[in-house]
Formats: structure tokens, sequence, C-alpha cells
């Protein structure tokens, strides 16, 4: 299917790729992995035909079809359903095409392609894709204008899902996703019949979908058998085999180096030193194992506090004067407590976060909370506020104004923004680098609550690992939103739902959740089709008749040209029986044969086009 061959690119001055080559057959699932900034975006950019390379080459499958998502969320009047449906251009075009086609044979092929790329099943595919990405069947109706700019990147998702490419191209999918999104969007690319190729750093996506992991390492492609984990072990065994076969090769070095200085000037030993010089040159040097610097985070530990740090009695939370989002809270937060927060976008997580970074008050209930409590919040959309002029230092410097610059510093260090990168303006700095910055800003004042709304978004896998370590360490309390389930079974040990405008504790880890989920799911598929069972029935029935309506309307028109031509075939003919045509002149003889000769073409053509549409129409029914 694809196939890259001694592929080099340089860009901004900066060499990307170097002799990279990696071939990946039809069908294969491939996870693409890399540090931060290796340049994993750009070559998929490369692959779609974006970028062009500096040499080497990217050979496609001819006739294959590239599938990605935008880059510009849509934007517009359109309904959700309507702009995914639109992904599909063939059938668009071909639908386009038969509101105005009049040659009876060409709408006949134009609905028979249609039956054969599935196009009646179309908008029950796209609608079944939408609601899997957190789209009900009210969503889908309303305009793409209506959502925020994440809500939206879901929908161009959803589009680049049902064109269904012979490539897909997927960067970092579950990034606007929540966890309930992001699991169904792990099952449905392990069923995908085409070859896949994704970057991300969501271990569980690579583990459950990808079979081949492709490692972009000193601007180079490797490529390994197996998922996530095995990759990890698989190259951490080669990692320990390449230093030990340096450590051996060094010792023999060493040693044939101490034979030669021994002997070299001796007669009788000459000849020997002379073969171990010659064998010391042709030795091929093991390259040093050089790991590459990962990130660690240190947060501040913070002074002791009494428990609780939060009560909420019988609260509730919403905006301004619309009724509560949140009702009937009966939750505590104490100083060593790990929570995640579970329930679909749009319950109402980020509003209980908000509640208890205390950015909003309960609208009613009690809600009691430590004096001294100090927290910290982080939230993806904080990085729009950031000043894109700014360095990450003087972020830092106004938030800790009283204190000399050599513990800002130490600070930004802390969190993997030592040296240069501490002096970069925000607006250069990685979305890594940026997510950084802010959990440097939300634990700058060590927080006796850490607050995280999808901390790992824009995050490499060795510094999710490093947060990991980081939360378990960190002295505090913690409650978590994240669609990265890793980081959730490793971090957390209590679970609240958010659902049903409420937030309760769940009884369960989150295999079971997942279960729950995908069984709430089946049950909802199962009663949704016992209770439309017969409306289904009618709509079905309605869009047959709606295919067939413009076979019927090609049947008829070609029943009409044939009567037309048979009565023009016929007058011809009593003219020419007519004796008095032969005692006129010869030229008007000679019109008549003509004419019966061209109506005879005409109704043979007619009659072909008059036996394609019947078989259409028969066909169609």
């Amino acid at each position: 299917m694809l196939h890259l061959n001694d592929l080099t690119l340089r860009l901004g001055g900066r060499l990307l790729f170097d002799g990279a080559t990696v071939a990946i057959p039809a069908g294969h699932k491939v996870g693409l992995v890399g540090p931060n900034g290796s340049g994993k975006t750009t070559l998929l950019r490369l692959i779609a035909g974006d970028l062009q390379p500096d040499g080497g080459a990217i050979r496609v499958r001819k006739g294959a079809r590239i599938g990605t998502v935008a880059q510009e969320a849509p934007d517009g009047p359109e309904a959700l359903i309507d702009v995914v449906l639109a992904a599909d251009a063939e059938r668009a075009a071909l639908l386009a095409e038969a509101e105005h086609a009049t040659d009876p044979a060409r709408v006949a092929e134009i609905h028979t392609r249609l039956a054969d790329i599935g196009a009646q099943a179309a908008p029950a595919r796209a609608a079944a894709v939408l609601a899997g990405l957190g789209f009900d069947e009210a969503a889908q109706a309303r305009a793409c204008a209506a959502y925020s700019g994440g809500w939206r990147m879901r929908v161009a998702l959803a589009a680049a899902l049902f064109a269904r490419p012979d490539l897909l191209l997927l960067d970092e999918p579950t990034n606007h996703l929540d966890l309930e999104a992001a699991l169904w969007l792990e099952g449905y690319l392990a069923a995908w019949p085409g070859t896949l190729i994704v970057v991300s750093h969501d271990r569980d996506l690579l583990n459950r979908v990808a079979a081949e992991i492709v490692h972009l390492e000193d601007r180079r492609l490797v490529r390994y058998a197996g998922n996530y984990d095995r990759f990890e072990r698989t190259r951490r065994e080669h990692l320990v085999r390449q230093a030990r076969m340096r450590d051996v090769q060094q010792r023999e070095r060493r040693r044939i180096e101490a034979f030669v200085t021994r002997f070299r000037a001796k007669a009788t030993k000459a000849r020997q030193a002379q073969s171990r010089l010659k064998r010391l040159a042709r030795m091929e040097p093991v390259a040093a194992v050089v790991e590459q610097p990962t990130t660690a985070f240190a947060f501040p530990e913070p002074e002791p506090l009494a428990p609780p740090l939060i009560t909420l009695e019988g609260a509730s939370v919403g905006y301004g004067d619309g009724p509560p989002v949140l009702r009937g809270l009966d939750l505590r937060l104490d100083a060593d407590d790990r929570v995640a927060l579970l329930g679909a976008n749009g319950n109402g997580k980020s509003t209980l976060v908000r509640l208890l970074a205390g950015r909003l008050a309960p609208a009613a209930g009690q809600q009691r909370r430590s004096s001294r409590l100090r927290v910290g919040y982080f939230a993806q959309h904080q990085v729009d506020e950031l000043d894109p002029g700014a360095s990450a230092y003087a972020h830092l410097a106004r938030a800790l104004d009283t204190l000399p610059e050599s513990k800002v510093r130490a600070h930004l260090g802390a969190f993997g923004l030592g040296g240069t990168r501490a002096d970069t303006a925000a607006a250069d700095l990685s979305g890594g680098e940026k997510a950084r910055l802010l959990l440097a800003l939300a634990t700058v004042r060590a927080p006796h609550l850490l607050l995280l709304d999808e901390p790992t978004n824009h995050l490499d896998v060795d510094s999710r690992e490093a947060l990991v370590q980081a939360l378990n360490d960190f002295e505090g309390a913690v409650v978590l939103v994240s669609h990265d389930a890793h980081l959730i079974d490793l971090v957390c040990d209590r679970l609240w739902l958010v659902a049903d405008g409420t937030c309760r504790p769940f009884d369960g880890d989150l295999a079971e959740y997942r279960a729950r989920l995908l069984e709430s799911r089946a049950q909802a598929r199962r009663r949704d089709g016992a209770a439309g069972g017969r409306r289904q029935v009618r709509r079905e029935r309605a869009a047959a008749r709606a295919e067939v309506a413009p076979l019927r309307q090609a049947a008829r028109q070609a029943e009409r040209r044939l009567d037309a031509l048979h009565r023009d075939k016929a007058a011809l003919e009593a003219a020419l029986a007519d004796p008095a045509a032969y005692e006129g002149p010869a030229e008007r003889l000679t019109d008549l044969h003509m004419r019966l000769a061209e109506t005879d073409r005409s109704l043979a053509e007619a009659e072909e086009a008059w036996l394609a549409a019947h078989e259409a129409l028969e066909a169609a029914r």
C-alpha cells in the first residue's frame, strides 16, 4: 500500500528525515510513535501529499484513496449529518448527477454504482459514526456553527471515518474526545478494514488498535511487530543487547591495542601485531546507546491540612439564572484522594471541576472548604489564554513576583522547561511544552488539591509516564478528567460518575465501567431497533421508492421515445408506399429513404435504451 524509500527532508533548517525507509502492506494497522517534535505530523503530511521531500520517494498504491482529518474544523449552516455525508465524494457526485441525467442508460449506470457503494445505507452509517463520537440524533441535525471548535473537530473525524479511504492517516485522534468516545473509537479502528497509520500517545489506543509500530528515531524509521507494549519491550531488549555488544567490542579493542603496543617492535610477534591491526581497522563500531532525554515532573509538596478539604451536601450548581447543570451533590474530598470523573462530554464534568476550584458557587445546598485550601487548576482551554509574546519565565514570574529569579527558573526546570526553553516565547513552544508550562503555573503555590482537565493532550508517551509518577508522588489530592484510561488506571483509586444531572461514586473499576458502557450501548441499539422497527421499515420503503423513481421515469421516457419513433417510421413507410411519391421529384424520394434509414438507426438505439432502463428498474425492484 505504501512505500517510503530513502526519505530526506529539511524543515526550517532542521534535518527531520535522513534516509528514512519503511513499507506498509495493504490492510495493516500501524502506530507511528516518537518523541515530541521528531516529525511524526510532518511525515503524515508528506504521505498525504501536502509536503514534498527533499530526497527519496513516496509511493502509494495506484488508485488508492488517502483520507485525513481536515485541519480546519467544519463551520457553517450545514447540519452535522450533511457534512459527514458530503465526505463521500463519489456518492455526492453520483447523487448530484442523477438529478439532472436524462440518458436512460447513464441513469441506470449511476444507480447501479450507488447500489454497489451502499449509498442507501450511507445516512444510517454516518449517523452511527456521529453517535459513537458523542452526537445524538437531535445534535446531528444542528448546524456545525452551533458547536465549539473541539466538537467540530469531532465532526471532521467522523467525516474522515465515514469516507472509508483505502489509507487512513490519523494524528492524535483522541485529543478532542472524552473517555467514552475514545473507547468507541478504539473499537471502530480495531475493526477498520483498510490500511491505517495513527500518530498517538495514547497507550491503550495503540495497544488495542495497532498490530505494528513504526518508531521515528534519529531521523529514521524502524518497524516493530506487535502493539505498543510489545514494541517497548522489544526495543528495551534491543538496547540492552546493543549496550552489551558495545561493551564486548570495547574490551576486545582494548585487548588488541594492548597486544599491538606490547609486541609491535618484537620481531617474532611483528606479523601477529600487524594482523591484529588490520582486524582492528575492519572492526565495525557498535553505536553507543543514547537514550532520549525524558521530561520529569516534580510537584511541590503542600503543607498538611486536616480533612476534609471540601464537603458538598445537597449542592446544586449551574450558570447564571439558568437551570442547574448538577444537583443533589453529596461528595467529600480528603487530602489523599485520587478521583477520576467519568461521564460523556456535556454531562457536567467541567462544571463540577469549576465548582471544586471555587470558580462557581453552589446555587443551593452547602459547600464547606478548608480555610487554608489552595487549589491548582489545569484545563486545556488555558492554552489559548497564554500571552503568545511572553516567555515561560515571564508567565511564571508574574505569579511568583516575590521570589528571586533562581527559584522561578528552578520551578520551570522541574517541569522540563529549563535553559533556553524558559526564555522562549509561548507562541514558539510546542504543544507539549505549553502543557508543561500550564502544569507549572497550576502548581506554583504548592496546592493541596490538583484539578486536571485533560492534562495529557500534546504530551508524548514518556511525558505521560513522568506525569503518572509525579501524581503518584504528590502529597495532595487529585481530581482528574481524562480520556487516557492508562493514566486513570495508574493514578486514581476512586471513580465518580457524572450522569443524569448529578455526580455519584461509581462502585467498580475502569474495566467494569468500560464493560457497562459497552453493554448500555448494545441495549440502546436493541431498544432503538425494537421501538423504531416499523418506522425504519417505512423509511427504507420510502427510500427504495425514491431510488426507483428516477429509473421508472427513465423507462417511461424511453417508452415514449420508442412510440414516437414507431409513429415516425409508420408515416415514412406510408409515404414511400404511395405511388405518387415515385412520380414526383427524385430528390423527395431520396430524402424519404434517408429519413427512414435514420429513423431505423434511432429506433434501434431507443430499443436498447428501453431495454436497459427496464432491466435496471427490474433489478432495483
